[in-house]
């Protein structure tokens, strides 16, 4: 499968990520044997960085790139979609480090975009997708921020702050990165939104996300706070788009 899509780049963004990267690594390696996996660590005092370096060390398929402070996830993807595209992938996978993102499932959306999708979404509120040990609240918050989010941009996406996905090269080359100004969850429905906008086929895979066992989420108000307001000005800004649109 890998063979028709292209040279595919996993990419994960660590930040105190020391004790679950060995392993996200080794399962990424057996899922998919010939994807490159890149690390995007913003310097983590917990000396993640050094464990990647080892890690690459050991496999010629694992490479490091290292930031020099914590900056948001946006910023880490942004990086890292440059460096891919500079060294010539045909396809860029987001997935987080803590294995809640289940490599095994990455083949499912590789063939998606075998089959003809720009961007393949692995989705937990698609029929099949499930979450497994979330708390009642986060699952809440999850679905609701969706809700809001399709309601307001008008996106025929269920999961659009999924962050397990697979962009074709010619995806981000075509939606621009020179301006993605967002962080956190809210980079996703960004690019999501870039994507249908530009007229490009959005297909999602569902996925059973499990909640991490080692270490602390990245979640916290001020991502929340961002995302709400962000896709509220998109939304208003969008609006009479919409409107001609639904009038034509």
């Amino acid at each position: 499968m890998i063979d028709t899509v292209g040279r595919v780049l996993v990419i994960v963004p660590t930040y105190n990520e020391r004790e679950n990267l060995p392993m996200i690594a080794g399962r990424v390696r057996a899922a998919v044997p010939e994807a490159h996996l890149l690390v995007v660590d913003d310097n983590s005092p917990d000396g993640t960085g050094r464990v990647a370096d080892e890690l690459a060390a050991a496999d010629d398929h694992v490479h490091v790139l290292h930031r020099e402070a914590k900056q948001g996830l946006g910023a880490a993807y942004i990086a890292a979609f440059r460096w891919g595209l500079a060294e010539g992938f045909d396809v860029l996978v987001e997935m987080d480090a803590d294995g809640s993102h289940q490599p095994e499932e990455l083949p499912k959306l590789l063939q998606a975009l075998e089959q003809g999708a720009d961007l393949a979404i692995g989705s937990r509120w698609v029929p099949g997708g499930r979450v497994v040990n979330w708390p009642g609240r986060r699952e809440f918050l999850s679905r609701g921020a969706n809700i809001y989010t399709r309601v307001m941009l008008g996106l025929p996406v269920r999961d659009a702050t999924a962050g397990f996905r697979a962009y074709r090269a010619a995806t981000l080359e075509k939606v621009g990165l020179a301006d993605v100004q967002s962080q956190g969850y809210c980079f996703q429905v960004d690019l999501t939104l870039r994507t249908a906008r530009n007229g490009l086929r959005i297909v999602e895979v569902p996925i059973t996300f499990v909640e991490r066992q080692v270490g602390r989420s990245k979640m916290g108000r001020d991502i929340v706070t961002e995302a709400f307001w962000r896709v509220t000005v998109w939304g208003v800004k969008g609006l009479p788009r919409r409107l001609r649109r639904g009038r034509a």
